[in-house]
């Protein structure tokens, strides 16, 4: 196996890693930063800071795992990288959450594709928001600098057939279609980054920036969750934590309690609003946890003629925009078209049908092929978003409605995906519906698409975006914090991830995030050193 095991590597080396179902006995330690989440905000964060000169604490509640972990398994990759063991579901029931939850969070579990925030965001955010200081111009240099940093570039080699059936199909269509971005070097190919990368191609957090805080001595604990922030008067004064058992879910009984001088939550649009609104955080305006958004996911399948085995390449490298921003910002809902790889496990809870439909649907799985459309949510007065919450034992939950707006632009997408999976040949299409069937062409799909019930529990629907719930902005009555992630009312808190965002972006978010943390980031470094 290629590419150097930095992680092997550093721990042998005697980097500063605590695992904190390793603790016997409560404890407290002392930094200038604590750094809360290790995924693209946290680990950009961590590194910027430990490099500056200044003492970085990071805490995960996920477990570090590596390459030597990375098996290609979904039985034991599921439950040992993703949030309640990719159990997690909105408040009722209706929208699979996909999240990371392990050293490096969801960028050691993503698709690897790396977009800029679209200048059509960004300028509503300016116009909307008052974030002057994050137009197209002024963010590039930051993108671009976060681009080196993580390799990120249009993949060069051909797509697999999953993906070129999107190409194909646009093409026979007129629609625009675009290669993505993405983070690795020296990839292998093989398909399975949702898992975890074996070969350490993946230019996730894991391998990138948490190595390089660690080399300039920060301390990374892991399997330990930051329960709350304790005020003293105006301030944080330090966080207290539990470390958890080795099964990474219950806790072991003892508390960890980390003081510093800076607090950076980047715990994720679920969790670092939950872990403010534990914490008990000054929220004047109760803006904490509203304005969370998704891009509610819907998804189609098709049996094509020959065999695609969507199991296998680059899980992601074709994309459409065509329909994205094409009717306004803040218009009709738009929504990205890409590819999702289906591998059995996944497919097994995403496909409809039980028992034999079901069996049969995972024999056909070599010649079956999906599109996704990411639907882009918060930029119109009926698409405010969700809200987290806390349930009874502290852990957040969110609570998420779509509205008849978003449902409007979940069926046109259905309609989309069809017309393009039968304009690159399918025999067969299948909105991904509980009441759908199979359609043999598209004036049949068409016409059933439009009389299929657009309601929770019957669409079949997913996040893998998590954003908002600590909305910036310049107005303290509208935002939790300003354009640099700092809290409007806690001088010494700061929040470094999506849920910042004060809409949806209509992109993956990943590298929005790593450029924000970056840009923000060296701002905390200066105030700091000063």
């Amino acid at each position: 196996m290629s590419l150097t095991d930095r992680i092997a590597q550093g721990l042998e080396a005697g980097w500063k890693v605590t695992d904190g179902a390793t603790l016997t006995e409560n404890q407290t330690h002392e930094a200038d930063v604590v750094v809360i989440g290790t995924g693209a905000g946290g680990g950009t964060t961590a590194e910027i800071l430990a490099k500056s000169g200044l003492s970085v604490i990071l805490v995960e509640e996920g477990r570090l795992y590596y390459q030597k972990d990375f098996k290609m398994d979904e039985l034991t990759s599921y439950a040992n990288l993703y949030q309640e063991g990719m159990s997690r579901v909105t408040k009722d029931g209706a929208i699979s959450v996909l999240q990371g939850r392990c050293v490096g969070g969801s960028t050691t579990v993503n698709w690897t594709s790396s977009f800029r925030t679209p200048d059509a965001t960004l300028n509503y955010w300016a116009d909307t928001f008052g974030l002057d200081g994050l137009s197209p111009d002024a963010m590039a240099p930051w993108f671009e600098g976060r681009e080196q940093r993580h390799s990120m570039a249009p993949w060069q080699m051909p797509p697999n057939l999953n993906n070129d059936i999107l190409r194909q199909g646009c093409d026979k269509l007129g629609y625009q279609w675009h290669i993505i971005p993405r983070n690795v070097k020296g990839c292998w190919n093989l398909g399975y980054c949702g898992v975890g990368c074996p070969v350490n191609a993946k230019q996730g957090s894991l391998v990138t920036t948490i190595p390089g805080a660690l080399d300039h001595d920060a301390r990374l604990f892991h399997g330990l969750r930051a329960d709350r922030l304790v005020m003293a008067q105006d301030r944080i004064d330090h966080l207290q934590a539990s470390a958890m058992s080795a099964d990474g879910v219950t806790p072991s009984g003892v508390t960890v309690h980390l003081k510093a001088r800076h607090f950076v939550v980047a715990a994720s649009a679920i969790g670092s609003p939950g872990l403010l609104l534990r914490s008990e955080i000054p929220d004047p305006f109760s803006r904490i946890g509203k304005r969370s958004f998704i891009h509610p996911v819907n998804a189609s399948v098709a049996q094509m003629p020959e065999k695609v085995e969507p199991f296998y390449g680059a899980p992601q490298s074709v994309y459409s925009d065509e329909f994205n921003f094409s009717k306004g910002v803040d218009g009709p809902a738009g929504y990205k078209l890409e590819v999702p790889p289906l591998h059995p496990g996944i497919s097994a809870g995403v496909i409809p049908g039980h028992g034999e439909a079901q069996a049969g649907a995972l024999e056909n799985l070599p010649w079956t092929q999906a599109v996704l459309a990411l639907v882009r949510d918060g930029f119109h007065p009926d698409s405010p978003g969700g809200t987290v919450s806390l349930r009874k034992d502290g852990s957040p939950v969110l609570d998420y409605t779509i509205s008849d707006y978003l449902w409007t632009a979940i069926r046109e997408a259905f309609h989309t995906m069809a017309e393009i999976q039968f304009a690159a040949g399918a025999e067969r299409v299948r909105p991904v519906h509980l009441d759908s069937g199979w359609y043999g062409s598209w004036a049949e799909a068409k016409a059933g698409i439009a009389d299929l019930a657009m309601a929770p529990h019957r669409v079949r629907l997913f996040t893998a975006h998590q954003m908002g719930g600590c909305g910036m902005g310049a107005d303290p009555r509208e935002s939790v914090v300003n354009g640099f992630g700092e809290h409007h009312q806690v001088s010494n808190l700061s929040v470094h991830d999506a849920s910042i965002f004060p809409t949806s972006i209509g992109a993956n978010p990943q590298l929005s995030v790593y450029a924000l943390a970056a840009r923000n980031t060296s701002h905390l470094a200066g105030r700091l050193a000063g």
